[in-house]
């Protein structure tokens, strides 16, 4: 194995060592999800360091992508702590849903084996907590323009005309179709 191949292999490591830590920290009271590497952190104004770490593992199960650090998935935490933050509604049913992830076995869900935490995800996919969370998660990962690269999303076409005249037709990593495979209306 030659030594470049050596150092590619020691940068992946290091990357995903890095991208998969965060650490929920308690200063002065305040509840901060910080980088492992202290590049970033948020701060929490109505979620507890408890629910912040549960809701990150959370998110990251739901939309698991190994490409992304930990920063994204806490920006979902922010963002549902910023809507606990203006509505005691919110704050009562993540509080909760929290509590009911931690009852399912007796034990804070969040030291769990992965098939266990996924297992009591599923048992409450329809509870308005789940729902809650999967869509600030949907929300705060994809529509976030500086990880449509990452997802190979262009953007909205809708202010260039649509898809059809912006790259419908670009498939550039699949076989060329037949002639006879569109119909002649749509053939260019």
């Amino acid at each position: 194995m030659g030594t470049q191949r050596i150092y590619e292999n020691r940068r992946a490591f290091l990357r995903k060592l890095v991208q998969g830590t965060a650490t929920v920290a308690i200063a002065g009271g305040t509840v901060s999800i910080v980088g492992v590497d202290g590049a970033w952190a948020m701060s929490m104004q109505s979620i507890d360091a408890h629910g912040a770490k549960t809701l990150l593992r959370m998110a990251r199960l739901m939309y698991p992508h190994d490409q992304l650090g930990d920063f994204y998935y806490a920006k979902v935490v922010e963002d549902l702590d910023g809507e606990a933050t203006g509505s005691s509604d919110a704050a009562r049913l993540l509080k909760n849903g929290v509590a009911v992830l931690d009852e399912a076995y007796d034990q804070p869900w969040i030291e769990l084996s992965e098939g266990y935490q996924l297992q009591v995800m599923e048992k409450i996919s329809a509870d308005p907590f789940f729902q809650k969370v999967r869509a600030a998660t949907v929300v705060s990962l994809y529509n976030n323009p500086t990880l449509w690269p990452v997802f190979a999303y262009q953007g909205s076409s809708a202010e260039y005309g649509g898809y059809l005249d912006r790259g419908f037709d670009d498939l550039a990593w699949g076989e060329t179709p037949d002639e006879d495979a569109s119909p002649e209306a749509y053939r260019g």
